[in-house]
C-alpha cells in the first residue's frame, strides 16, 4: 500500500536510459573496426545533437540527407543509424520495468511516459517493447514536434492528462531534462543506475 504521507499521485517515466538500455555504440562497435573509430563517428558525424532533432520531429530522410551531404565519405554508416537502429538497444532494464508494472497495477498511482523519440519509429518501438503500451498515456516528442527539455512538452503532458505537477514525480536519465521538469513545477529525479530506482522512489514514500 502507498504510504499515507506520500504526496505523489503520478509517476512519469522517461524510456531510453530508464526502462530500456539504448546506446548507439551497441550498433557502431560492430560497424567499425575499433571502438575508437566508432566513438569518433558518434562524436563528430551522427552526434546526439543531430539525432535529437529527429526526436523533435525532423524527418529521418531529411536528417540523413543533410548528414550525408556533410560527410559523404560516411554515407553507408550514416544510413545505418536508422536502418539498423534496433541494434542500438541492449535490452530492457528489468528491475525498472518490474517497478513500472507494479506501479501501473497500483490504484494509488497514475503512470505515464514522456519520451524523446522519433515519431517515425514509435510504432515499431511498441512492437519491440510491448510494455510501453501499458502506460495510461505517452507523450512522444517526435509526434508532438517538440521535445525535452523545452517547457512546451512538460506543459503538454500536464494539460493533456490533467496532472497536478506538485503531486507528480518525473524520472529521466538526462539531468537537463530533470532540471527542466523541476522548472515546470514537477518533482523530478535523475536515474543513473548508481542508486536503484526502488531506493529513489522510497525517498518519496512511494510503495508498490
Amino acid at each position: 500500500m502507498k504510504a499515507m504521507n506520500s504526496k505523489i499521485k503520478t509517476i512519469i517515466f522517461d524510456l531510453g536510459g530508464v526502462l530500456v538500455d539504448w546506446d548507439p555504440m551497441n550498433l557502431y562497435k560492430n560497424v567499425f573496426e575499433t571502438e575508437k573509430e566508432a566513438r569518433w563517428f558518434l562524436d563528430h558525424v551522427c552526434t546526439s545533437d543531430w539525432n535529437i532533432e529527429q526526436d523533435g520531429g525532423r524527418l529521418i530522410a531529411d536528417a540523413v540527407a543533410l548528414k550525408i551531404a556533410e560527410f559523404p565519405g560516411y554515407k553507408e554508416q550514416i544510413e545505418l543509424f536508422y536502418t539498423r537502429w534496433e541494434e542500438m538497444f541492449k535490452g530492457i532494464i528489468e528491475e525498472n520495468v518490474a517497478i513500472q508494472q507494479a506501479l501501473i497495477k497500483n490504484p494509488n498511482y497514475n503512470v505515464y511516459a514522456l519520451t524523446n523519440w522519433s515519431g517515425e519509429k514509435w510504432k515499431r518501438s511498441l512492437e519491440l517493447f510491448p510494455f510501453f503500451k501499458d502506460f495510461e498515456g505517452v507523450v512522444v516528442s517526435g509526434t508532438e514536434k517538440t521535445r525535452k527539455p523545452f517547457d512546451a512538452i512538460y506543459q503538454l503532458i500536464l494539460s493533456r492528462y490533467n496532472i497536478e505537477p506538485t503531486t507528480a514525480l518525473f524520472i529521466d536519465d538526462n539531468l537537463d531534462n530533470v532540471n527542466a521538469a523541476i522548472k515546470n513545477g514537477i518533482n523530478a529525479v535523475q536515474f543513473t543506475g548508481e542508486i536503484s530506482l526502488k531506493n529513489m522512489l522510497s525517498r518519496y514514500y512511494i510503495n508498490f
